[in-house]
């Protein structure tokens, strides 16, 4: 029969105590020599007895739960790119200029031409925060929306001063209405994505979001019978946009798939301005007119760009702070 070392040395240590006055000293040591025998059966040959075994069960994590709760809570910085197709919903379009012209367009389509030069595209940078699936992201996100020439649209109200035509094609009445140098969004957005659940979820990480921001076309405004026309960045107002999808992680990198609805009301000035294509400068004139009341020589169009976006992009972390829980 083996009889316990542990078991040994608190008999050892009863004896020695009942035959010395020694008692604390004694204790001390017997306590030292408890601990030592405890780590020795957990870790010092690589074989778990006894108590030691116990010991270590009791606080073994294993590593794939480590693994796991550092990329569910980890702070991480990622940026990444995409690039899709959209569908933005037919919209009434109402130009306004006092005492002049106050007319609507509708029953027409807006394309968007993705794999077209300017291409589709979209860049955004995500923070993820410690101890949970909450984060944010900046997203800027370029589209194009451009009025069909050939569509038979409904006409109302006057233009200049005259009554417009029930019904006339598109490109008969404008030259542009299109903003194709960009329906551009930038957006900041609140994310949720599901903590990973092991072989469960495998590699895939759904996520959703919600945010806002603003608007800021390449608005290409012109009639067919004047040569004059509106070709400038403009902040046209605020933009709305949720979205969800699935992450399909590759390490530090990530793949994602997502589908994104926005929706942006727009007024713009029809300036008249041929030449603005630089962003800034654009801006700058825009709110130079402001300051200064000046009326667009055109007046102003109005209306409400729906949208709904087909993601697919990348993504890689540039940073991760593991959270203290993770350390």
């Amino acid at each position: 029969m083996s009889i316990s070392p542990v078991r040994t040395g608190f008999a050892g240590w009863s004896r020695a105590r009942s035959a010395s006055g020694n008692g604390p000293a004694i204790s001390l040591v017997g306590m030292a020599a408890l601990a030592i025998h405890v780590m020795a059966g957990a870790g010092g040959n690589g074989v778990e007895t006894g108590l030691g075994k116990q010991v270590a069960e009791s606080t073994a994590v294993p590593k794939r739960a480590i693994e796991d709760r550092v990329a569910t809570t980890g702070r991480d910085i990622v940026v990444g790119a995409y690039g899709g197709i959209t569908f933005t919903h037919p919209s009434v379009v109402s130009i306004t200029k006092p005492g002049v012209t106050d007319m609507t367009v509708k029953d027409f389509n807006w394309i968007g031409s993705p794999f077209k030069a300017p291409i589709y595209y979209g860049i955004r940078v995500q923070h993820w925060q410690p101890l949970s699936g909450f984060g944010g992201m900046v997203d800027f996100t370029h589209a194009k929306a451009i009025a069909l020439a050939s569509d038979t649209a409904t006409f109302s109200g006057t233009r200049d001063g005259k009554a417009v035509e029930p019904k006339a094609q598109i490109g008969k009445v404008f030259r542009h209405l299109e903003f194709s140098h960009g329906h551009n969004m930038l957006t900041y957005n609140g994310l949720f994505r599901w903590p990973t659940l092991g072989a469960l979820s495998g590699p895939f990480r759904p996520y959703v979001g919600l945010g806002g921001g603003i608007t800021l076309p390449h608005t290409e405004i012109g009639f067919a019978d004047k040569n004059t026309r509106t070709y400038e960045y403009q902040f046209a107002g605020f933009v709305a946009q949720i979205l969800g999808g699935v992450e399909i992680s590759l390490g530090a990198a990530s793949m994602f798939v997502e589908y994104k609805f926005s929706y942006s009301p727009y007024e713009v000035p029809l300036s008249e301005e041929p030449r603005g294509f630089i962003l800034f400068t654009d801006l700058w004139r825009q709110i130079k007119a402001w300051a200064l009341s000046e009326a667009p020589t055109g007046g102003r169009l109005s209306t409400i760009l729906a949208t709904q976006h087909g993601n697919a992009g990348v993504l890689r972390r540039v940073g991760t702070l593991p959270s203290p829980a993770a350390r």
